[in-house]
C-alpha cells in the first residue's frame, strides 16, 4: 500500500501538496490535483485513519459493553446502536461480559462483578475509544460505571442515577397504560394483571400504568385481581386458573412467556381465547405471533434504546448534548401490536 510520501515522488510535488489534495485543502491547481488523485488511485492508496483520528484526539470509535449477548433484548440494542454509528460514521469496539451465562439471572442483586466491568471499560480506555455505552440485559439501578471517567458514558435499558452518565430506557409505565386503555374500550371492566417479579423496575411501572389507565377511566384498582408471577411461563398457567376464578373478562400478562402459560391452561380447562377470556402479553417475544389465537402484545423498543444510546452519545462526544444537574434519563415509547386475542364486549 502507498504512502503519502511514495505518491508525492512519483508525481513530482511535494508532500504537503499531496497531504493537502487527499485531506479536500485548497490551493493546488486542478491539474495538480486530477495527477495526485489518479496516482493515489493507482496506487492502491488507503488513509490511516487511526493516525488521523489520533492525531486529531478523536477516534470516531465507541466502546460497548454487553452484559450478555444471549439475551434477547441485547442483539436488537446493538443494533440499533450499530445503525446510528454506522450512520454518523462511527465504528464499535463490543465486548460481551457472559454474565448471565457465568451467574444465571442473580447477578441482577449482586455487584461482585463491577470489577469485571471496571477492567474492561480501562481495556476500551486504552484502545482510545470516544465513549462508552453500557447495555443491560434487564433494567434496574446500576452503578458500575464510575462517576469520574475521562470519556462519557451512556447507559442503555437501565439506571444509573447519575447526572453524568444518561440512562435510555423503555416507557414501561405508558406502554402498559395503552395496552389497558385498549382493553377497557373494548368494554373491558375487569382486566386481572400477571405480573413479573416484584422486585422488577419493569413490573412496577407496568402496574402504575396499568393503576393510571384503570383511573383515567374512572375504575376501581382491586389488588385482588393481582397475581404476582415470576416472568416464568408456569407462573402465568398458575395466575390464570386464579384470576379465572374471580370472573375477569381479560388478563394483562406483563411479558409473552406468561401469557403463554395462560394459553396453557385455558387449552386444558376448554377455554377459548378469546371468545371465553381476552389475553395480553409484553415485550413482543418471536413466539407471540405464533401462539392460536396470535398474541396481542407490546413490542418493547430495543433498536430504538440502542438507536438512541448510540445519539445520546455522540451528542457527549461531539459536545451537542447541554449539561444538567439532574440525572438524564431518555424513555424511548413502546408500539402495540393488536392482534387476534382481544375480544370487543
Amino acid at each position: 500500500m502507498a504512502t503519502i510520501k511514495e505518491i508525492a515522488k512519483a508525481c513530482g510535488v511535494s508532500v504537503a501538496t499531496v497531504s493537502n489534495i487527499l485531506n479536500k485543502k485548497p490551493g493546488a491547481s486542478e491539474a495538480t490535483r486530477n495527477l495526485v488523485l489518479k496516482t493515489a488511485k493507482e496506487m492502491n492508496y488507503m488513509p490511516n485513519y487511526v493516525a488521523k483520528n489520533l492525531k486529531a484526539r478523536n477516534t470516531r470509535s465507541i466502546g460497548v459493553i454487553a452484559e450478555d449477548m444471549t439475551i434477547f433484548s441485547i442483539p436488537d440494542i446493538i443494533d440499533g446502536i450499530t445503525e446510528y454509528c454506522e450512520k454518523v460514521k462511527y465504528q464499535i469496539l463490543l465486548t460481551n461480559l457472559r454474565l448471565y451465562k457465568k451467574y444465571n439471572d442473580y447477578y441482577y442483586h449482586r455487584t461482585d462483578y463491577y470489577g469485571l466491568v471496571d477492567e474492561e471499560i480501562r481495556k476500551l480506555i486504552a484502545t482510545q475509544v470516544d465513549g462508552i455505552i453500557y447495555v443491560t440485559a434487564h433494567e434496574r439501578i446500576m452503578h458500575c460505571i464510575p462517576d469520574n471517567l475521562s470519556i462519557p458514558a451512556v447507559m442503555a435499558y437501565g439506571y444509573t442515577e447519575s447526572k453524568n452518565i444518561p440512562s435510555v430506557v423503555v416507557d414501561d409505565e405508558r406502554g402498559a397504560y395503552e395496552m389497558i386503555r385498549y382493553l377497557i374500550a373494548q368494554g373491558h371492566k375487569k382486566i386481572g394483571v400477571i405480573t413479573g417479579k416484584a422486585d422488577s423496575l419493569h413490573a412496577q411501572a407496568r402496574l402504575i400504568g396499568y393503576q393510571k389507565a384503570l383511573r383515567d377511566e374512572g375504575l376501581l384498582y382491586d389488588p385482588e385481581l393481582i397475581y404476582y408471577g415470576d416472568w416464568g411461563r408456569e407462573s402465568g398457567h398458575t395466575g390464570a386458573e386464579v384470576l379465572l376464578k374471580k370472573q375477569v373478562t381479560a388478563i394483562f400478562c406483563m411479558n409473552d412467556l406468561m401469557a403463554g402459560g395462560c394459553y396453557d391452561w385455558a387449552d386444558e380447562s376448554g377455554i377459548k381465547i378469546p371468545q371465553e377470556i381476552s389475553v395480553a402479553g409484553y415485550d413482543n417475544r418471536e413466539l407471540s405471533s405464533y401462539y392460536k389465537p396470535p398474541l396481542s402484545t407490546t413490542e418493547l423498543p430495543l433498536h430504538d434504546i440502542g438507536y438512541r444510546a448510540a445519539e445520546v452519545m455522540i451528542g457527549l462526544v461531539e459536545k451537542k448534548s447541554g449539561e444538567t444537574a439532574e440525572p438524564q434519563v431518555y424513555k424511548v415509547p413502546c408500539k402495540q401490536l393488536i392482534r387476534q386475542s382481544i375480544k370487543t364486549l
